[in-house]
């Protein structure tokens, strides 16, 4: 299998790529969301499908807030955890953890190691 690059997507039918190994330009996170460390993150559209946009997102070691859209995801690497701030719910994220979230939902994620997910989220 040929690796697929940033500059190959999106993801077209009969193709393939190591999400693992594709590279995502990372930026440091806004300032606002910041609650301590000095986190970087990016993200890459992959492919839609059906109305849903599929893409690869990673986040550096530190402690953000986020309002979420909805989305399902699955972590490839890395490690996490996602407090709900509404409600106190909190999911711990390690490699294979399947998650979803929902629109609107304040979270606070504090990543302990660089966390790298594949998600699916509705495309506006």
């Amino acid at each position: 299998m040929n690796d697929t690059t940033v500059d190959e997507l999106p993801l077209g039918p009969e193709s393939a790529l190591i999400a693992t190994r594709t590279m995502i330009p990372l930026e440091p996170v806004a300032p606002a969301d910041v609650v301590s460390g000095a986190p970087q993150a990016g993200a890459q559209s992959i492919t839609e499908l059906g109305g849903t946009e599929i893409g690869i997102w990673e986040i550096t070691p530190g402690v953000v807030t986020d309002t979420e859209v909805e989305e399902v995801f699955v972590v490839l690497s890395g490690t996490a955890t996602v407090e709900f701030l509404d409600t106190g719910a909190v999911l711990a994220l390690v490699p294979g953890s399947l998650a979803r979230l929902p629109e609107g939902a304040r979270t606070r994620w504090t990543v302990t190691s660089t966390l790298r997910k594949v998600y699916l989220s509705r495309s506006e």
